[in-house]
């Protein structure tokens, strides 16, 4: 059996130039975000405990718990909203599709019977309020032209609605049903946020004009702005009142979080500038923000979550961070605690300790894509779209200078001998390529398309796998590659292929969902029929001990194999992460550690049977 003992969350999705609007739960105290087809319930006293919603069939965009904390609402980009429970499997309450195109805000009522949705459509459905359980329409919301950014629902009676967006428009609404009763064009950019204070006394509005206004919720009228001197020289994207509704926060494209007293006599003043504590690069920008119970939380462009404490604002903000793309390729290092380092094609590198998780980013002096990658103690070899392999020394968290090696062709997969690292196999699509340090000793045309490769870790054998489904087997005598044996079993483009920790086997995959196991020596097929995937194989690991072997397919599932029994006494781990795994390396005996599309890394706890 495999059980999931910890996940390493992939972070919000962003966009340059827009705001993110999260929320969460006080009574829980967890956030909500979306990343992809995700949606993430994290708990912000325990960072290691996520929960992931993944039924919608379009990227979600936001997420929202209702009053009593019971069901979540979440939208997607096409205009569909899902009504979830919160406990036990995430039961499907009801679907609504709301809008014709994205939904970028959705607000429940106070009293948990109506839902508000804006964001973009045909015509004039820009807006729209429903009953939460049958999907009736709950008034009529004119006045909008174009996409709308933001709309809250005022928390006391009597209700009201406020909308904003990109026409620079602030309309308020009465209700219900709700009507149309007045409009405001007092900013001059996009209007990005509009709250309400949690005792429904005002709302206030921020904009990409580096402005907030303060308005009457009852009345709709100005009575009131933040203050200008001291205040954001950026777009302002996002804002959120403190439970006491006596002071807000803004975050903005300044790279800064603001927090303003918010006077009897409805002036702003900045109490408080929170400053990234970032590199100062686009990727500090920040464009998300919430204030729940004592924590403060702003998330930057890059994906990084910064936690404060309202109480202890000179604390250091607690970061959490991870990927926001798909993980292509993990490498656990040895040692004790174990680390583990995940790669993601925007070339982001994270570092990892098993029961601690986000242990900071590698930072390399130079940022390349990255679609192959591998690690041994003190190096990383890597290479991204542009025939280019790095070979990068790290220490700790600091990278040291790279060498860059222009290979001329584009790289398929790289592989390095574990025993003397400084022999790499790169394979390109006519043959291999052996690198020696920085340098290429030898390029090899092999006359037929290569699609995957390994080095023995003593680099005296390697395998080269092919478009054709077979299996090439080389000895290596100083830069020269003697073809020792061709082996035929698989009935696709060979995906993958590793030796075993001890040398006396290799396993291989293919896109054809079929892996096998052969033993080194006499070259036979030591196990077959591992034909348990429904689509490509895109990964596979073996354990330390050489005992088992795990594959990672397409179809969302990891597979372990105990290489002594026959391959339908195998552990099967379905759904490990939507949309495909891309990654999966083992911690120990009993770990396996899986990445994929989904941006999210898990560590699974296999018990024998």
């Amino acid at each position: 059996m495999a059980q999931l003992a910890e996940t390493y969350a992939c972070v919000p999705s962003t966009e340059r130039g827009r705001g993110i609007l999260i929320s969460g739960d006080p009574k829980s105290n967890s956030i909500l975000y979306t990343n992809g087809r995700s949606v993430l319930i994290r708990y912000l006293d325990r960072p290691l405990e996520v929960r992931v919603y993944g039924e919608h069939a379009y990227p979600a965009t936001v997420a929202r718990y209702s009053p009593n904390g019971e069901w979540i609402a979440s939208a997607d980009v096409s205009g569909t909203v899902r009504i979830w429970g919160t406990h036990n499997d995430f039961v499907l309450k009801k679907e609504f599709r709301v809008l014709t195109g994205r939904i970028d805000d959705l607000q429940w009522s106070p009293d948990g019977e109506r839902i508000v949705a804006s964001g973009e459509g045909k015509g004039k459905s820009l807006v729209r309020a429903f009953m939460w359980d049958s999907g009736t329409n709950v008034g009529e919301f004119d006045g909008h032209s174009k996409r709308v950014l933001s709309c809250a629902f005022k928390p006391t009676r009597p209700f009201r609605i406020v909308t904003c967006g990109e026409d620079f428009l602030v309309n308020f609404y009465e209700g219900p049903p709700f009507k149309f009763k007045l409009s405001h064009r007092d900013h001059s950019n996009f209007v990005n946020c509009i709250r309400f204070s949690p005792d429904g006394k005002r709302f206030i509005t921020v904009s990409s004009d580096k402005k907030g206004i303060i308005y009457d919720a009852k009345t709709g009228d100005i009575i009131g702005e933040l203050s200008p001197e001291d205040g954001h020289k950026g777009s302002i994207y996002a804002i959120s009142w403190s439970p006491d509704s006596k002071q807000v926060l803004t975050v903005s494209a300044d790279k800064s979080a603001k927090i303003w007293e918010i006077s009897e006599d409805n002036k702003g003043t900045v109490k408080k500038t929170l400053a990234c504590p970032g590199s100062g690069g686009v990727d500090d920008m920040l464009v998300g923000c919430l204030w729940q119970n004592d924590h403060i939380v702003t998330i930057s462009l890059g994906g990084t979550i910064y936690l404060y404490s309202a109480s202890d604002l000179a604390k250091a903000p607690l970061p959490l961070s991870g990927h926001m793309k798909n993980i292509n390729s993990l490498a656990v290092l040895k040692g004790d605690p174990k680390v583990i380092l995940s790669s993601s094609y925007d070339g982001l590198l994270v570092k990892w300790v098993q029961g601690i998780g986000y242990y900071g980013k590698l930072e390399r002096k130079v940022v390349s894509q990255i679609k192959c990658f591998a690690a041994v103690e003190e190096e990383i070899v890597s290479s991204g779209f542009d025939n280019k392999v790095w070979r990068v020394s790290f220490k700790g968290d600091q990278c040291g200078d790279g060498d860059c090696i222009d290979i001329g062709n584009q790289p398929k997969d790289l592989s390095i001998a574990l025993l003397s690292p400084d022999l790499a196999l790169v394979s390109i699509e006519t043959g291999v390529i052996l690198l020696r340090g920085a340098k290429v000793v030898s390029t090899i045309n092999l006359g037929f398309p290569v699609t995957a490769c390994t080095i023995a870790p003593k680099g005296n054998e390697a395998i080269v796998g092919g478009q054709d489904g077979k299996l090439h087997v080389y000895s290596i005598t100083g830069d020269t590659l003697n073809e020792e044996a061709v082996l035929e079993k698989h009935r696709g483009a060979i995906t993958a292929i590793r030796y075993s920790p001890d040398v006396s086997m290799f396993a291989s995959a293919d896109s054809n969902r079929e892996a096998v196991v052969w033993d080194c020596a006499t070259r036979e097929v030591k196990l077959k029929n591992m034909l348990y995937h429904t689509a490509r194989i895109n990964c596979l690991a073996w354990s330390p001990d050489s005992s088992s072997v795990a594959t990672g397919s397409l179809d969302t599932c990891v597979i372990v194999y105990e290489v002594d029994k026959p391959a339908s006494s195998r552990v099967t781990i379905k759904g490990a992460h939507l949309g495909g795994v891309y990654g999966l390396a083992f911690t120990d005996e009993q770990n396996v550690v899986s990445s994929g599309e989904d941006a999210c890394i898990r560590v699974w706890k296999l018990t024998p049977q």
